[in-house]
């Protein structure tokens, strides 16, 4: 099974920004977790994180043909990219939408994801094991589709 991990804007600086809100896991502690787990499911994961909406949109369309599956934490894109929400109905790979906060108890701009609806799944509220539960989440689905 191949699985991308898609990282939106911001994502980079964990650890450091915001520690009150998205926990003091950096980004590469997260991915060391991540991939361990997903090699315990048998699962093959690739790591992407990028500032760039078309950086990101690229990696989206690349899914196809290419990854069975996607955790996408578009951070602050999650809000404002139809370019994102676009990519994925173009390339129809099944994906959770993952988020370390409580987006619904933040700022009303942030309670509202142009990704949701089109996710398989979504976590958020967990911090940093929102990830592993995001990835066992989609191998199970993945495995029984």
């Amino acid at each position: 099974m191949r699985l991308v991990v898609l990282n939106g804007p911001n994502l980079n600086l964990l650890g450091q920004r915001e520690p009150e809100v998205y926990g003091r896991s950096t980004l590469a502690e997260i991915e060391a977790a991540v991939r361990e787990r997903a090699a315990a499911l048998g699962a093959t994961l690739e790591w992407v994180q990028s500032n760039h909406e078309g950086a990101l949109v690229d990696a989206v369309q690349g899914l196809k043909g290419r990854a069975d599956g996607a955790i996408v934490n578009a951070a602050a894109l999650t809000h404002t990219s139809l370019a994102l929400r676009d990519a994925f109905l173009a390339v129809q790979v099944p994906f959770v939408e993952v988020h370390l906060s409580n987006v619904f108890a933040r700022e009303p701009a942030r309670r509202h994801s142009l990704l949701a609806d089109l996710a398989a799944g979504f976590v958020c509220g967990f911090g940093a094991l929102g990830y592993t539960l995001a990835l066992e989440g989609l191998v199970e689905r993945l495995r029984h589709a």
